[in-house]
């Protein structure tokens, strides 16, 4: 019996929405290994400073994008701004349980409760009792935690869950219908409910 691992990608970077635009499209045109390579290496349609960096979120994003369905990709590459950050933080969710949990449990629990702002010890405390699902948890370095943090409360901000990573001050996802369609549509149930209770 294999271990459990959460198996996250988040301390490699949040939403980069405008990077997921260009691998969106990427996976719309079914390219193929030398494409993927001469847009994101030779190309740089990432805009990255360097190869090793366009390489590793490439990676990311196209990991990320795969867990949904095409449709969500065309919503993300042709959508307006909202529409492809919440597609961007769908994708994300998707790749990342720590993610979905953190917001099943401390997100949502501070909305229940009417909490003003999110605590930047609250995602500390997440991880050492998830730690006990997960024991590679426990062998992070500090540093990463704390980066894992960071990323997520940029995430959540970016997408209107919070009003700023700085303040952490909560306010209600206001989901968009053709978001919530496409969620409904290729019954992400989990997702969906998710989304639903960041308000």
């Amino acid at each position: 019996m294999t271990s459990f691992s959460y198996n996250s990608d988040l301390i490699g970077g949040g939403l980069m929405v405008r990077e997921s635009r260009a691998v969106a499209d990427l996976l719309l045109s079914d390219a193929d290994e030398e494409q993927w390579h001469q847009a994101i290496i030779i190309d740089n349609r990432l805009q990255k400073n360097r190869p090793a960096t366009a390489k590793r979120a490439g990676q990311a994003i196209r990991k990320r994008l795969e867990k949904l369905e095409p449709p969500f990709w065309q919503a993300l590459r042709d959508g307006d701004d909202q529409v492809a950050t919440q597609v961007s933080f769908c994708a994300t969710m998707a790749r990342n349980l720590l993610l979905v949990e953190f917001l099943e449990s401390v997100v949502t629990d501070a909305f229940l409760t009417q909490a003003e702002a999110l605590q930047a010890y609250q995602w500390d405390e997440f991880l050492a009792e998830r730690a006990h699902r997960d024991e590679a948890i426990a062998g992070w370095a500090e540093s990463s935690r704390r980066k894992m943090g960071q990323v997520v409360y940029r995430m959540l901000a970016d997408v209107g869950v919070l009003a700023s990573s700085r303040s952490r001050k909560l306010q209600p996802l206001l989901l968009r219908p053709e978001v919530k369609s496409l969620l409904e549509t290729y019954q992400h149930e989990r997702l969906q409910t998710c989304c639903r209770r960041l308000r």
